[in-house]
């Protein structure tokens, strides 16, 4: 399959299936003579995992990671690292009634188009199960970054049409859905709950900030920061949209108002969500994705079979009445191997 593979320096290519016997990655390009740890990856693979909240899916992966190679006494060697997740609790029994009809919304109709055989076990790689993967390699890639002294924070700011009023940088992990207003946090929950009680799902935004990046990131004319993160994030399944900074918002605003103005102390604004010209500008990197609704729904929807009669069909299983609170991890980690692989670059450029 062409497309598992993202990065340029620091590659990323990962593997398996939804209900296969394990999902991973393969990370070629990390820096030798790093200090890392299992226990490094852990934190953000715990941070990503299923069943953690009453808003998420029930399905109880623990996600015990395994480092195979890359790794000697506790530093990398600077050969590709292999880390490896295995499944512990498949059910792919759950999707015995629906092998033969494509559910509304996910990937059964477009694989199968594709390449003439589909998985139907949770959708194989199409599911969000294969983010995991991502996850561990952004892991290692982060740990890259904190000695760059860069920051990566991500966090939910709309679920289901309510929005955060106000940014609480520490109540981001306290409450169930990584809001960052505690009290819209309430509200988001109430609405989840509330849908997954009748079957459906809704979607929201997550906005991520980037701080301590060095101006000077980014390649033109193709392979612009801001295009490279765009690419990482649509790569996301649930992810259908992006924006930096203002974003479509600067198309209301006069030139005027969106110039971020400059003087000897710095930027007094920062509409370009710290990109210009596809270059970091050394500014905070500020943007948002919007997360569509979980596909996989007990709502019955009007579909067709693969032998093209039609049909009416009901998911079951065990899946997330909302993406969000578990792709803020995956949007978190795809952001940090962007910037490293940047950052590799960068230091190709100028020696």
């Amino acid at each position: 399959m062409a497309g598992s593979t993202f990065g340029e320096i620091l590659r990323m290519t990962t593997f398996g299936e939804s209900h296969g016997e394990a999902v991973g990655v393969i990370l070629d390009g990390v820096t030798p003579g790093v200090d890392i740890e299992e226990k490094d990856i852990q934190v953000q693979m715990d941070r990503r995992k299923p069943g953690q909240s009453s808003v998420t899916s029930p399905r109880k992966e623990y996600d015990i990671v395994r480092i195979l190679s890359g790794v000697f006494e506790g530093k990398t060697t600077g050969t590709p690292m292999c880390v490896i997740l295995y499944n512990k609790d498949m059910r792919p029994e759950a999707y015995d009634d629906i092998k033969r009809s494509f559910r509304p919304g996910h990937a059964d109709f477009t694989y199968l188009k594709k390449y003439g055989i589909r998985d139907y076990r949770g959708s194989g790689r199409a599911s969000g199960r294969e983010t995991a993967g991502r996850v561990a390699a952004g892991a290692i890639a982060r740990k890259l970054l904190e000695r760059r002294g860069v920051q990566v924070v991500g966090y939910t700011t709309e679920i289901g049409g309510i929005r955060c009023g106000r940014f609480v940088e520490t109540e981001i992990e306290r409450n169930e859905v990584r809001a960052c207003d505690p009290e819209a946090a309430v509200a988001m929950i109430e609405k989840i709950k509330q849908l997954a009680s009748v079957g459906d799902s809704c979607g929201g935004i997550v906005e991520c900030t980037i701080r301590g990046a060095i101006p000077g990131l980014g390649e033109p004319v193709f392979d612009k920061l801001d295009a490279e993160l765009a690419k990482a994030m649509l790569s996301i399944g649930a992810v259908k949209g992006i924006e930096f900074g203002a974003g479509f918002s600067a198309s209301a605003m006069r030139g005027s108002e969106h110039n971020d103005p400059m003087s000897a102390s710095g930027f007094a604004s920062n509409h370009s969500g710290g990109i210009v010209g596809g270059i970091s500008t050394g500014q905070d990197i500020v943007f948002r994705v919007a997360v569509k609704p979980t596909s996989s729904i007990s709502v019955p929807q009007n579909t067709i079979g693969i032998d093209g009669e039609e049909r009416v069909i009901v998911t079951q299983g065990r899946h997330d009445p909302c993406i969000c609170p578990r792709i803020v991890p995956v949007v978190e980690a795809m952001a940090c191997l962007v910037l490293e692989d940047h950052y590799k670059r960068h230091a190709a450029l100028h020696g």
